[in-house]
C-alpha cells in the first residue's frame, strides 16, 4: 500500500500548490483511443491486471502471461491452449477491491466487462477509468462493450459496436501498447481464418433460432441474452439467429415464462457460470430442469432435444469467438460442421 500512498500524496501536492499540471507523455508514448478515452504508455505495460475471462484469455493469446500480476473472476475452465499459462498466477476468485488492486502496483487493467469501472467506491468496481489514469494506472474494456461514457454500465452499450471487428481492432491495439503487434495479428488471422470456413459451411442453410438462457439468476422469470450481448454475433455467424436479438436494453434482459414459449427458439443454449472450474458437463442439470419443466414440454427444442449445457465464458466477446462460432454451428447445422 505504500504505492498507493505516495501516489496520492503526490496528487495532493500537485493540486495544492497551485495547480501545477501533470507531466505530459514523452515523445516516444504510445497512445490508442478506446472507449473514448485516450490510452498513453511510454512503454510496454509490465504489471498487468486482468479482470474477467474475456481480458485473462486476450493477456494469455497476446503472449504477455509474464506480465500479469493478479487475475479475477473466470466464469470457466481457460481453453486447454491458456491452461499451463493460466497456472500459477495470481487469482482472486471474486474482484478484489481498488485497494487490494493497487496494492499490486499495476501499470495497466484490462477489463472484459465494463462493470468494473462503473463507479468509484463500489465493493464491485476499481472506480472510473479516469480516477485510476489520475494515479498512473492505464484501462481497457473490450472495445464490444464500450459504455457511451465513462462510468456507465450495460444500458450505454451502443449495440452497433459489437462485433468481431471490434475484438480484432482491440488485438491490434493492444499489440500496439505492449509491443506484441506481430502476435496480435497471428491471433487475429486464426481467428477470421475459422470462422470464415464456418460461415462458408453454413451459407445458405436455414436459420434456426437459438436463445442462451441464463439459470439461477435472481429476480423471478427468465433471463436470456439480448442484442447487445456477443452471442448475438456468434450465432450468426454459426448460421443461426439470436432469438431475442430485438431485446436491446442490456446484454442481460429480463423477460417472462410466457414470453419465451410465445417466442419458442429451435434450440435452448443453458449459459453455466461463473466458477474458474466450471465445465459444460457441470451446467448438464441446469438442462434437466429445463427438459423435466411440464411448462416447457411443448416448446421445440425440449421436443427435439435441442436444450444443451454452455457456457457464459463462450459467448463473452475476446478470443473465444472462433472457437464459440464453432461449436455453436456444430449444435444448429451438424450435417454441415462436424
Amino acid at each position: 500500500m505504500k504505492t498507493l500512498a505516495a501516489a496520492v500524496v503526490v496528487l495532493s501536492l500537485l493540486t495544492g500548490c497551485g495547480g501545477v499540471a501533470k507531466a505530459g507523455p514523452s515523445a516516444t508514448a504510445t497512445t490508442v483511443k478506446n472507449c473514448g478515452i485516450d490510452v498513453t504508455v511510454d512503454g510496454p505495460p509490465q504489471r498487468v491486471f486482468a479482470a474477467y475471462q474475456p481480458a485473462i484469455e486476450m493477456v494469455h493469446a497476446l503472449g504477455i502471461s509474464d506480465r500479469l500480476v493478479g487475475t479475477a473472476y473466470l466464469d470457466a475452465e481457460v481453453l486447454p491452449q491458456y491452461a499451463a499459462a493460466q497456472q500459477g498466477r495470481k487469482y482472486y476468485k471474486n474482484l478484489p477491491s481498488r485497494e487490494e488492486l493497487l496494492s499490486q502496483n499495476p501499470d495497466f487493467v484490462l477489463s472484459g466487462f465494463n462493470d468494473v469501472f462503473s463507479s468509484a467506491g463500489s465493493d464491485s468496481s476499481f472506480g472510473s477509468r479516469k480516477s485510476l489514469s489520475d494515479l498512473g494506472v492505464q484501462t481497457w474494456i473490450f472495445s464490444p462493450l464500450c459504455p457511451t461514457a465513462d462510468g456507465k454500465g450495460d444500458e450505454a452499450i451502443d449495440p452497433s459496436t459489437v462485433s468481431m471487428n471490434n475484438v480484432y481492432a482491440d488485438l491490434r491495439d493492444l499489440g500496439k501498447l505492449f509491443n506484441v503487434s506481430d502476435q496480435a495479428e497471428t491471433v487475429i488471422a486464426d481467428q477470421q481464418k475459422r470462422i470464415a470456413a464456418v460461415e462458408a459451411k453454413v451459407a445458405g442453410a436455414p436459420k434456426p433460432t437459438v436463445a442462451i438462457l441464463r439459470p439461477g439468476l435472481e429476480g423471478g422469470g427468465l433471463t436470456v441474452s439480448g442484442g447487445p450481448d456477443f452471442g448475438t454475433v456468434l450465432i450468426r455467424q454459426a448460421g443461426g439467429v439470436n432469438a431475442f436479438a430485438d431485446l436491446t436494453s442490456k446484454r442481460n434482459v429480463k423477460i417472462s415464462v410466457e414470453e419465451f414459449i410465445k417466442r419458442d427458439p429451435d434450440y435452448i443454449l443453458i449459459s453455466g457460470c461463473c466458477d474458474a472450474g466450471l465445465t459444460e458437463a457441470q451446467v448438464q442439470p441446469d438442462v434437466q430442469k429445463i427438459l423435466a419443466n411440464p411448462a416447457y414440454a411443448n416448446l421445440k427444442a425440449v421436443r427435439n432435444k435441442h436444450v444443451v449445457p454452455w457456457l457464459f465464458a463462450h459467448h463473452s466477446a475476446g478470443v473465444r469467438g472462433a472457437n464459440s462460432t464453432e461449436l455453436i454451428a456444430k449444435l444448429i447445422h451438424p450435417d454441415l460442421v462436424k
